[in-house]
This record gives C-alpha cells, structure tokens and sequence, in this order.
C-alpha cells in the first residue's frame, strides 16, 4: 500500500489540489478521494468557522442532490477527479491556517470505505491579493453555474426577473469576487494625479463615482478608444456617457489605430505636468465596465513599482497626442526587465511595423520561443486568437508529450446541433462558442452557449443563466473568457506569464493600441494564474461532458460504481496522464 501524494496551488480565493495514489491504477474497487478540511466551513448565521468538514461533492453514485438537499460529503460521494477546487473559503483569512486531509475510498459503492492508512495532509494558508509589491486579482464571471443560480434563489432573485439595486450589487459584487475593488482604490491612493488609457469606461457601480470623487481632488487625464461607433442600436461611443459625467477629467480622443485597446491607469504626483513621479501601476484584462469586472471572465494586476509605472507613463504621454500608427510602431521592442518583488517584468506595447498575415510579430515571436522551450507544460485562456504560429507552437507542446490545455472564446457563426432556449435568450447564430483544448488542435471540444442555460441541462440540477437577471439579450454575441494569458511551466520553480490587453491576434500585434506583459521567476504568482484557469477550465469541461453524453442519449451525471473513471489516467501518454503527474511536479 502507498500513501497519496498531493499539492496545493493558491489564489487569494481558491484551493486546487492536485492529488494522486500510485495503488489507484491496480485497484478496480477505486471509488476516488475524499478530502476533509480543517477548520471546516462558516456558519452562515454567526459566521464562525466549523471545526471541521468534508468537502463537498455535487453527485453521488445516484446523480446528483434532490433539490434542496445539501451536497453529499466527500467520503460517501468521493471527487472522481485527480484535481479538485476549494472555493468554500467564506470566513477564511490569509491569517487562517487550512488542513486538507486527503484520503483514496474504496469498496462498494453502497458502502465506501475511506482508507485513512493511505492519507496525506497538505498544510496552507491563502495569499494575500498583494505581495511583494505585486497585486492579483481573477473574477468569478460564471454566471452559467449552480453556484449563481443558488446564490440568486437565496437573496430571492428570479433569473429571469430584474432584481432591485441592492440585489444586482450583491450577485455583481459576487461574480466580482474582489475585482471590483482595486481599481477604485488604485484611484483613491495614487497620488495627486492618475493618467491612462482605457478602452472602454461604462462602470457605474465602482469605477466611474471612483473617478468622480478623484476629479475633485487630484487631476485625472485619460486617453480613450474614438474608434468605437457604438453598440449597433443607434448608441454613440460607449464612453460618451462617462466623458460628460466626468466635467473635470480631461479626456482625450484615440482614433488613429484600429483600437485603442489598453487598460492601464498609472498614479504617481504631478503627472500631467510632463516632469512628474510615477508611483504605481494597474492594468490588466478587464475593461472598466461592470461586465468586465464581474460577468466576463478577467484579471487585474497593481504594481507598486516606480520604474514599470513610468515606462507606461511614457506610453500614455505618447498616446495623448494621437499619433499616427506609424508613430506608435516606430521602435516597437520589448522593454528592459524591471524587478517587481519575486518576479522580473517586460512589456511590449503594440502595433508593430507591418500587416497581420504578412509580417513577423517580435512580440509574438517571444511568446512561441518560450512555448517551444516549455519543460513540462503550456496552458492558454485567450479570447479569440488568429496568430498560427501561436496556435503551432502549443499544439506542439502537446504532441510533444508536455501537459497542454486551452480555453478559448470563439464566436459562433453557427450552432447546427443547437435547439432554441425557450426563454428565447440567445439565438443559435449569436452564442459564444467554447473550445476547450487538452491535447493537440483536433483534441478539443466545441461547447455553444446555449449549453449554459434553458433545458440543456442534466437533469437534477438548477436552471442556470448566460444574461445578468433581468437584461435584454445583447445585439451582439456574448464573451465568455476574455482573458489573455499563456502560462509556461507553471507548476515548476522557473514559470513564465504572458498576460495583458492583447488578444494576441494579428490585429492587436499590428493595429491596435496594447501592452503585453512577461513576467518570469513567480512561482507564487504561476500558482495563482495556474488555480483561476483550471477552475474555469474546468467549469466548462463539464459542460462538454454533458454534451457528449447528452449526444448519446444521457441526461445527468452520476458517479460510477468501479474504478473504470479512472483508467485514462493511468494510461501512459493521454492527457490526464500527464496532467495527474506533472501537477505533482513528477515525470
């Protein structure tokens, strides 16, 4: 008999743990594992933590819960899964030691046997949303989850029903999960003067009366996208409505490249005045609208860093003065590195020199060395990328025999398998396409929105939404994941990010307006980016699972009885096999 092996990676929010037991491949009696967690969850009266608990599982042998039942326990309904998330952290602070206690159950699906003898135990505590100078945060931005769906039904929310301000700013403030948090107090705290470049900027719960309260005491001076013609509804520019709120921030216009794409706020004192300090930075994927805070899935970075604050500073004070594209891809190079607490930080700010199609990107470039030069594992969450190169070189991590996964928001022009959502939410041609990648380019499942909401769902579990309570159904195809990241050798001492306002398509490297970021040396920070994709990655992998079976003729999830769920992962050379070893940093 041996004993499981397991590790845990952090974010602010969130426990994966990644676990595996060596007897699991000869054992057909292998049910899965059960986890039990101390201190266990918060009361949800008194808020006092329990003094422990089993983690949950959402099905049992059966399927899943009867309505309002709670989840079954771990150790009757074992994680048949070699990564699992805790997500339950309520009343847990990074000042809160946790202990998993990680156990393989055996036996008879009527009567599973937890086999303590086998156990581990990881000791953790969670991260601090800013550390060593660098701050993270990751939105929840699942509204297509049970997890919604329950937090609605117990504030009283009809999902299709337009809840009142005090109810919206609560399930917002939810899918936020923080983020909506360090933009306004970016504001509030940088010095006499914040300057920066936004693309979008409609966010009426916390950005905008952020700035309104800013612009009476320091000066404001943003560079905006003039490009953008609105909405497709006879709506005018989307930051119209912010530039005549704001009286006293000076705005200027941006319309000499496709975009202006950025989103990037630099504080520091007297910066407008051509000679000032910069302090800090924030940037990051979400635009300053509510949906990108909150309902599509984004991140934000702060750098308390002088010297990355000012290279950005220098990019605002050339944007202000609308440039020609030619004047902005004039020298367009990656940046010297600069040290920000554990990590050492480039930025690349685009267009290019050149065509997309035609001419070769040196940031792109950059990025598929490093994938190309991957130890052990690549993964990707983009919206929406078109460079080939890019796609190659992580198709080819994956043929090569390295951990590759990929998350990608597509639009889908058409959804033939698709059946209408009788709520007549979202027609066929207008979803926003999932493809989620795990092996090679014909590796991948294609999921369409539809999949989120309506009937499509497995029997036994609660209606879900892809639309905020209450809103009208967009004029324009939803986005899902806009993050923009590429995570290399994550799990190892020696992880390198690539992450920013691109989407790493040949329109952002040669015609927009964007800032792309490598940051090497982090493994705390690899971790944190390494949590958020596979909590989302692996929200969506269930969707395709129920497609799949839904294709075949199932309905619902259930456990399975034997050890059959686990074969594909002790099989040498699929993805799970790679993915349940090089998680535990093993060959």
């Amino acid at each position: 008999m041996t004993a499981i092996v397991a590790r845990a990676y952090l974010s602010p929010s969130l426990v994966l743990l990644a676990m595996d037991w060596a007897d699991g491949g000869e054992r057909k009696d292998f049910l899965g594992f059960a986890v039990r967690r101390t201190p266990g969850f918060a009361d949800l009266k008194t808020g006092r933590l329990g003094q422990e608990d089993w983690l949950p599982n959402r099905i049992g042998f059966h399927g899943p819960t009867p309505a309002g039942q709670p989840d079954p326990p771990t150790n009757t309904a074992p994680i048949q899964k070699f990564m699992w998330w805790d997500a339950h952290l309520e009343g847990v602070t990074p000042d809160t030691p946790l202990t998993y206690e990680i156990f393989p159950v055996c036996g008879d699906a009527s009567d599973p046997q937890v086999l303590q003898a086998d156990g581990a135990r990881v000791e953790v505590q969670l991260p601090r949303h800013v550390e060593h100078n660098i701050g993270t945060w990751f939105n929840r931005a699942v509204m297509s989850s049970q997890a919604f769906s329950r937090m609605a039904e117990a504030i009283g929310i009809d999902l299709h029903t337009k809840p009142n301000d005090e109810q919206a700013l609560k399930l917002r403030s939810w899918l936020a999960n923080g983020m909506e948090k360090p933009v306004p107090d970016f504001i509030a705290g940088a010095g006499n003067t914040v300057v920066g470049a936004i693309y979008h900027l409609t966010d009426g719960l916390w950005i905008i009366p952020a700035l309104a309260k800013a612009q009476r005491e320091k000066d404001v001076e943003l560079v905006y996208d003039g490009k953008t013609k609105g909405d497709g509804e006879g709506n005018g520019n989307p930051n119209a409505g912010a530039i005549e709120a704001l009286g006293s921030v000076t705005f200027d216009k941006r319309d000499k490249t496709n975009i202006m794409h950025n989103k990037f706020l630099v504080g520091g004192n007297n910066l407008t005045r051509g000679s000032g300090e910069p302090v800090a930075l924030t940037c990051g994927s979400a635009n300053y609208t509510t949906e990108g805070l909150t309902s599509q899935a984004n991140l934000i970075h702060t750098f308390a860093s002088p010297e990355l604050a000012s290279l950005y500073l220098e990019r605002f004070q050339l944007l202000r003065t609308n440039p020609t594209k030619g004047v902005t891809a004039h020298g367009a190079e990656w940046s010297k590195t600069v040290s920000v607490g554990d990590a050492g930080v480039r930025v690349f700010f685009s267009p290019e020199p050149g065509k997309a199609g035609k001419d070769h990107s040196a940031s792109i470039e950059t990025i598929v060395q490093a994938i190309h030069g991957a130890a052990s594992s690549v993964l990707f969450c983009l919206f929406d990328p078109t460079d080939k190169e890019l796609r190659d070189a992580c198709f080819a991590a994956g043929d090569a025999g390295k951990m590759m996964f990929g998350l990608v928001n597509k639009v889908a022009q058409q959804e033939p398998t698709a059946e209408p959502d009788d709520s007549g939410h979202i027609r066929a041609d207008r979803l926003a396409a999932l493809e989620i990648y795990h092996r090679s380019k014909d590796a991948r499942d294609v999921i369409g929105g539809e999949y989120f909401g309506g009937n499509n769902l497995p029997e036994g579990f609660q209606r879900e939404v892809n639309i905020f309570p209450g809103d009208r159904p967009p004029p324009f195809p939803p986005v899902i994941i806009h993050h923009k990241f590429v995570i290399i050798d994550a799990e190892t001492d020696s992880p390198v990010l690539y992450t920013g306002s691109a989407n790493m398509s040949g329109n952002s490297v040669f015609g927009n307006d964007e800032n792309l970021l490598e940051m090497k040396g982090s493994p705390r920070l690899a971790h944190i980016y390494l949590a958020e994709f596979l909590r989302l990655y692996e929200h969506y992998r269930a969707r395709a699972s129920f497609i799949s079976s839904k294709k075949g003729g199932g309905n619902t999830f259930s456990l399975s009885a034997d050890s059959g769920w686990a074969k594909k992962h002790y099989k040498r050379g699929t993805p799970e096999y790679k993915a349940r070893l090089r998680m535990l940093g093993e060959d």
